[in-house]
């Protein structure tokens, strides 16, 4: 007889864009937004650890630079990519930027989030604060909320200021949705957008990482991306190379 999980609410918060929870069930803490919308898992024992495809592919996608001194973060939730991103790259100065203020409030108090003298994070909306971050080796863009993919996921001019953004030799990772035939949400846009040259990582969880180049000059090294990523094997506790197997050119 196996024995029932227990679930507890460890905080429950209301802002103006609904709830926001935090839940404990055995070693494991969860950031929900709305009606139990899960959008982060922390392992209390190592808040860095990656328990998400999701996450995994997108820290894949910042292997792809081979020393990446700045990130920026466009949704922080419960900041788990953030600091497995400090722990494992060579990162001096990372900015995050977050929506709702309490979500970094609870994600410090309840979910592990360090306070790192190289974070920075700054509330409001990404799409009115990316004008004035600063430029980056990696950006990511992780903006869903509990109806599905924020505005700025399918946004053209959001988008492309995104890749502006980056340093050169940079990469932008992005969360998106899949379709039911397995392509990014707003295939087509972003075929255009980026001129066809990015690549894709579709994952269980629903989704599909795109990694995007700073210019249409920049490849992919697969060869440096594995090699990278075996390096890193022993201190994440967890292999890449399957989900670097999945990685395949803009479809």
């Amino acid at each position: 007889m196996t024995e029932e999980r227990v679930e507890r609410v460890l905080a429950e918060v209301h802002d103006a864009f609904g709830m926001i929870r935090v839940l404990e069930v055995d070693e494991y803490r969860f950031l929900e937004f709305g009606d139990a919308i899960e959008q982060s898992c922390t392992f209390t024992a190592d808040p860095a650890w990656l328990e998400y495809d999701y996450t995994r592919a997108m820290l894949i996608g910042a292997l792809c630079h081979p020393l990446p001194e700045s990130a920026l973060f466009m949704g922080l939730g419960a900041g788990t990519l953030t600091q497995a991103c400090l722990k494992f790259l060579p990162l001096d100065d990372v900015e995050a930027i977050e929506l709702r203020p309490d979500v970094p409030r609870l994600a410090m108090e309840y979910m592990g989030l360090a306070d790192d003298p190289r974070l920075y994070i700054r509330i409001g909306d990404a799409l009115e604060l990316l004008p004035s971050a600063e430029s980056a080796d990696l950006i990511f863009v992780d903006l869903y909320t509990d109806t599905g993919p924020g505005v700025g996921h399918l946004a053209w001019n959001f988008l492309e200021s995104c890749q502006q953004r980056l340093n050169p030799g940079g990469w932008l990772v992005i969360n998106q949705w899949a379709s039911d035939d397995g392509k990014p949400l707003g295939a087509a846009l972003l075929r255009g957008l980026y001129h066809r040259h990015y690549w894709e990582l579709p994952v269980k969880e629903g989704n599909v990482i795109l990694i995007v180049p700073a210019d249409l000059d920049q490849t992919l090294d697969l060869d440096a991306l594995n090699q990278r990523a075996d390096t890193l094997a022993p201190e994440l506790g967890y292999s890449l190379s399957t989900l670097i197997k999945a990685v395949r050119p803009a479809s």
